[in-house]
C-alpha cells in the first residue's frame, strides 16, 4: 500500500503525504486498533501534518455537515448516546465512527444527562404463592416465548397515576400497557389483556415479573394460565432477573417522563401512548436489536413455521 503510494504520487508530480493522508483518515474512522501516533509512524508522516491535513477549509465543511446532522439527531433524540447516534448517522448513510461522534457530541455539549435513581414500586410482602424463576433458564430464538412486566409510577401535576407494561422480551417490543390511578390487579390485568389481543401467543409461554402482589393474586395467575402460559417471577432483592424491564422503564422516565409535565390522567395517558406506540415501538434504535427499532427488527424475523433467526437471547 506504502509503495502504491509513493510510486501514483512520484508518476502525478504529488506529495507523498497528499495521497496518505486520505489512507489514514480511513483507518482512523474504521477503529482500528493502531493508534493515530502509530499509524503516521507505521506511513512516515507527520501527526503535525496530518492534522493541518485534516483541517483543511474542504475538511472542516465535511465535519460542518456531520455537526449539523448530529446535533438534528440529538434534538429529535436527547438521550442517545455516542453509540445510537452513530447507528442513526450510518442509517442515514453517512460514514462516521462513534470516536468521531463522541468527539463532536463533546465539543457541543451534546452528551446525555446523568440519570436519576430509579423508584421501584413492588408490593411482594404478601402470603400469595410465588412463582419460580422459569426466565432464567430460558435461551429465546423467537417472539412470544417469553413476555416480561413491571410496574411503575408516573407523577401528575396534583397526583400520582401508575403504570403497568408488558414486553416481548425476545425483541423488546411493548406489546401491552395500561396507566390508572390503582395499584390493583386491575391495572395488570388491563395491559395483560391488551398483550393477549395483540399477540395471541402460543400454548407454553412464560410470564416473568417481580413477586408484586399484582402479579401473584389468582386472578392473574388464572388469565395466564387460561392462555397457555405460565407464570415466572424474579427472587428477592435480585433487581437483575428481570433487567430488561427495569432498563425499558428506565428508558421510558428519561426519554418520556421526565421530559413532560402532565397535568391530568387523560394528558399522562396520550402522551406516554404516544412515546410507547409510536416512538419506542416503531423508531427509537435498541442496542440489543442490532440499533434497530422493535418493530422494525420483528418484520425482518421469518414466519412461525421457518426456521428461527441466529440471534438467541438468554434471559
Amino acid at each position: 500500500m506504502l509503495a502504491a503510494c509513493r510510486g501514483a504520487a512520484e508518476a502525478a508530480s504529488v506529495d507523498y503525504p497528499q495521497l496518505i493522508y486520505p489512507y489514514i483518515e480511513k483507518e482512523v474512522s474504521l477503529a482500528t486498533p493502531m493508534t493515530l501516533h502509530e499509524l503516521c509512524a507505521l506511513t512516515g508522516v507527520s501527526r503535525a501534518g496530518f492534522y493541518r491535513w485534516r483541517h483543511r477549509p474542504e475538511a472542516v465543511a465535511a465535519d460542518l455537515d456531520l455537526r449539523d446532522e448530529i446535533q438534528r439527531i440529538a434534538l429529535e433524540w436527547p438521550c442517545y448516546g455516542r453509540r445510537r447516534i452513530t447507528a442513526e448517522l450510518q442509517r442515514r448513510g453517512w460514514r462516521a465512527n462513534h470516536k468521531r461522534v463522541w468527539r463532536i457530541m463533546r465539543e457541543d455539549n451534546l452528551l446525555c444527562l446523568r440519570k436519576r435513581k430509579f423508584v421501584v414500586t413492588t408490593e411482594s410482602d404478601h402470603d400469595l404463592p410465588v412463582a419460580d424463576n422459569l426466565a432464567r433458564a430460558m435461551v429465546l430464538t423467537g417472539i412470544n416465548q417469553l413476555w416480561i412486566a413491571d410496574i411503575t409510577y408516573i407523577r401528575l401535576e396534583l397526583e400520582f397515576v401508575y403504570l403497568a407494561v408488558l414486553l416481548d422480551a425476545y425483541s423488546r417490543r411493548v406489546i401491552g400497557w395500561a396507566l390508572d390511578r390503582t395499584l390493583r390487579a386491575e391495572l395488570t390485568l388491563a395491559a395483560l389483556q391488551m398483550a393477549l389481543e395483540r399477540r395471541l401467543p402460543a400454548p407454553g409461554w412464560v410470564h416473568h415479573s417481580d413477586q408484586g402482589v399484582q402479579y401473584a393474586c389468582q386472578d392473574y395467575d388464572a388469565q395466564v394460565r387460561e392462555h397457555g402460559g405460565r407464570l415466572s417471577m424474579s427472587r428477592r432483592g435480585i433487581p437483575w432477573d428481570n433487567a430488561a424491564c427495569e432498563s425499558f422503564m428506565k428508558t421510558l422516565k428519561h426519554e418520556e417522563v421526565y421530559r413532560q409535565e402532565y397535568r391530568d390522567l387523560a394528558e399522562a395517558r396520550a402522551s406516554i401512548g404516544r412515546f410507547l406506540e409510536q416512538v419506542y415501538n416503531q423508531k427509537r434504535l435498541h442496542s440489543a436489536l442490532n440499533y434497530r427499532p422493535p418493530a422494525e427488527f420483528e418484520q425482518g424475523l421469518p414466519p412461525p413455521s421457518a426456521p428461527p433467526p441466529d440471534r438467541r437471547v438468554t434471559v
